[in-house]
């Protein structure tokens, strides 16, 4: 019996028949015939009716000319286990190449691995880089090598830990490291999309090791970020901020924590290969100053690709945010929503204090204010001596068929979409309206454009700087919809790391409350009581005499 394979990974294996093997059937025939104790194969046992139709087709395809192609090879063998167990080796390789070659597809999980020395911005880009991708839809968490290393020890002791020839730290920090990886996989196993590892990943070897487990054992894909900066003062501000906010060195003096951080820096660098492309086959992304320079090797798949946008356009320098309700509308005081009302007088007082406090802040440094394209927020902004943009990603939630009622209409007229709305407000959608979802999605542009800013006043909407503020402070995302941001408050983001301080400052200017919280009973069969509990009080009718006497409101 003979094998004619192919040997390519796009065709598949066929049987031939060769020219002799009807002789070598009757041969096998008559020796099983004559009791030959010889064991042979049950696939080279053929029936007289087999030989019969084996003969038949052999005279049909005597008349044809079988022509090789120039690719293919022949290997010839002799039937019996042999040959069946040689198959089965072929088959199980090609299927194993099948199976790699699904599971490293574009929907494959992936596994980002951070590179450099410590202060490069590391723990910066992959923090910043979660935040993006969670709010687009990617599950995403970041795991901080860092963290792992200090379950293992009760107190950081010093930088002698960092040494190539201390054994029994650098024994600490590779079982830090597995561990770390070891729970991104568990993480990426149960279902979820990207896994940071926030290591330094500083050898050669290491990286190897890290994507042959990753593909080869896993099946994820994998994408190695370097982080390089040449930039004196960007590497002194980093250096600072670790000095400031590492629990490392919570309990050392500041001279003490500079000279172990240089001598740490030092330890890294005596080890530090940096990635060569000609050398290991990996893909990476380099980023040089934080985004200033960025070099993409080997870079192929949706996700990636979105990552390598992202990163091209990150810029690490400290900002300060500032962000701020309109002042009270008239549809604010009558406990109405959406729609495109005036600033009540009291809502005009704040626009005057607003302009105050910002433009004393402009006269220091440039500040940029940003609105959407509704009255109520350009008369805010209407003061302020800045730059001014209309945007109208930054419009208020569209409440569709909703648009200009209040709380109880709504109950009235349309109970189930109120008790809809009630059980989950952030994916709800008023009829021909707008959800949490949707708020989130046009802002994406806005966000990504913002992170780079620094002095921006963003004058908005309740339910739209519910988004943004949960954005920068990672808030989760079924929390966004019931956070509170109340009218007449400036709400200040100052950046340290990857984390923003928030101060919240509010000026001395009555108003109404216009936050809701979830009722406990959200059922559609409720009663009207039971769905109006938390409504805020508000008037039914513009009071007159309301604003007569301001300064005593």
């Amino acid at each position: 019996m003979a094998l004619l394979s192919i040997r390519s990974d796009w065709y598949l294996y066929f049987w031939l028949v060769y020219r002799k093997i009807y002789s070598a059937l009757v041969w096998l025939a008559g020796t099983n015939c004559r009791g030959d104790k010889r064991v042979i194969s049950a696939a080279s046992v053929q029936s007289n009716s087999s030989l019969h139709r084996v003969r038949t087709r052999r005279r049909k395809q005597r008349k044809y000319t079988l022509v090789r192609r120039p690719s293919f090879k022949k290997i010839v063998m002799a039937p019996g286990p042999t040959a069946h167990a040689m198959m089965e080796d072929k088959e199980k390789t090609l299927s194993n190449v099948s199976m790699r070659t699904r599971r490293i597809s574009q929907f494959a999980p992936l596994l980002i691995a951070l590179v450099g020395l410590p202060a490069r911005g590391k723990s910066q880009i992959a923090h910043r880089l979660a935040r993006h991708l969670n709010w687009n839809g990617e599950s995403t968490k970041v795991f901080d090598c860092s963290e792992y290393r200090r379950r293992h020890m009760a107190l950081y002791g010093s930088h002698d830990i960092f040494r190539a020839d201390n054994l029994q730290g650098s024994a600490i920090r590779r079982q830090s490291a597995r561990e770390a990886v070891q729970d991104a996989v568990l993480w990426l196993k149960d279902g979820n999309s990207v896994a940071i590892f926030d290591g330094t990943n500083i050898t050669r070897e290491q990286r190897r090791e890290l994507n042959e487990y990753c593909i080869s054992e896993m099946g994820f894909r994998i994408l190695f970020i370097e982080c390089v900066c040449e930039d004196q003062e960007l590497l002194e501000r980093n250096i600072i901020e670790i000095l400031h906010y590492s629990a490392d060195y919570k309990s050392m003096s500041e001279e003490e924590a500079v000279d172990d951080l240089r001598k740490k820096l030092e330890h890294y660098m005596r080890q530090y290969e940096s990635i060569d492309a000609a050398t290991e086959n990996i893909s990476f992304v380099r980023v040089e100053n934080m985004g200033e320079t960025v070099t993409a090797h080997k870079v192929a798949g949706q996700k990636e690709s979105g990552i390598l946008g992202y990163i091209s356009g990150m810029r690490g320098l400290p900002q300060t945010l500032y962000f701020t309700r309109h002042g009270e509308s008239e549809y604010n005081v009558l406990g109405r929503i959406g729609g495109d009302a005036s600033l009540s007088p009291r809502g005009a007082r704040y626009a005057h204090g607003l302009a105050e406090h910002m433009n004393a802040l402009a006269a220091v440094e440039p500040v940029t204010v940003w609105t959407s394209e509704l009255r109520r927020t350009k008369q805010t902004a209407a003061e302020i001596m800045a730059p001014k943009r209309a945007i109208r990603a930054l419009n208020e939630l569209d409440a569709g068929i909703c648009e200009g009622l209040t709380y109880e209409e709504m109950q009235e007229r349309f109970p189930q979409e109120f008790a809809w709305r009630d059980q989950d407000k952030l994916r709800y959608r008023y009829p021909w309206g707008e959800s949490y979802i949707d708020i989130m999605t046009r802002l994406r542009p806005v966000l990504s454009a913002l992170e780079d800013e620094h002095n921006v006043v963003v004058v908005g909407h309740q339910a739209v700087l519910r988004c943004m503020l949960g954005y920068f402070l990672d808030a989760k995302l079924d929390e966004l919809p019931y956070m509170n941001v109340p009218l007449h408050t400036i709400v200040k983001l100052s950046s340290y790391g990857y984390k923003y301080k928030v101060e919240m400052i509010k000026l001395p200017i009555e108003c109404v409350d216009t936050h809701r919280k979830q009722p406990k009973n959200c059922s559609i069969n409720r009663t009207t009581a039971d769905a109006l509990v938390t409504v805020p009080s508000h008037y039914d009718t513009l009071p007159s005499n309301l604003w007569q006497n301001t300064e005593t409101v």
